[in-house]
């Protein structure tokens, strides 16, 4: 079974203030090599500032047919990311992070990247922060699939990615397709150019 964590890459230089070291989800195949790696490119202040040096690409990989993305930490804030994935065809972005507790908007921070985008997201962080920021994995219509429990103990969220399920077909089937025809200059040929509508103060 394939599978995802996180770590630490160090460089070969990592004086000084280890510029050289990234935070990185590993990606491991069902024989135990490493696939690929993923390194945070939007890092926090405090990484930044003395810590690691940024990532500078997307990281996508595939199980038996479904292409999966890879975000870190933070990223969680940034939705230009999860659209860079929605471009590179990506089915889940797996996001893994230990800035959940007590932000109380990462549930739903979440649950919209998921239908904005029309793509699974699995949220992963530690088990500690479970009582405040549950983890688990969200459907491509924004919906909750499976949640860990909310007790601080140790587990796991398992669900099917079926393409056909009731969370899942209306999304991929009408909303993805039609974000992707409206943002490719459907528009355009439509627009007028015309003196009253381009005056802002003209009225009825």
């Amino acid at each position: 079974m394939p599978a995802g964590f996180g770590g630490r890459l160090r460089g070969k230089d990592p004086e000084p203030r280890d510029l050289a070291a990234q935070p990185t989800q590993y990606v491991i195949s069902d024989r135990g090599e490493v696939v690929t790696r993923y390194d945070e490119r939007l890092l926090s202040k405090t990484k930044i500032s003395y810590m690691y040096s940024p990532g500078v690409s997307p990281v996508t990989f595939e199980v038996d047919g479904v292409r999966f993305g890879c975000l870190l930490g933070m990223e969680i804030h940034y939705p230009e990311l999860f659209a860079e994935y929605e471009k590179l065809d990506v089915d889940c972005v797996l996001l893994s992070t230990s800035g959940t507790p007590g932000n109380t908007t990462a549930q739903a921070q979440v649950q919209g990247h998921a239908a904005f985008n029309s793509f699974w997201v699995s949220l992963s962080g530690p088990a500690q922060d479970s009582v405040t920021a549950p983890t688990g994995i969200v459907a491509p219509n924004g919906d909750w699939l499976a949640r860990c429990p909310e007790d601080g103990s140790p587990s796991v969220a398992v669900v099917n990615l079926d393409d056909s399920s009731e969370a899942a077909t209306s999304a991929l089937t009408y909303a993805r397709p039609w974000r992707r025809e409206s943002r490719s200059g459907l528009y355009t040929e439509h627009q007028v150019s015309d003196p009253r509508s381009e005056d802002r103060t003209a009225a009825f």
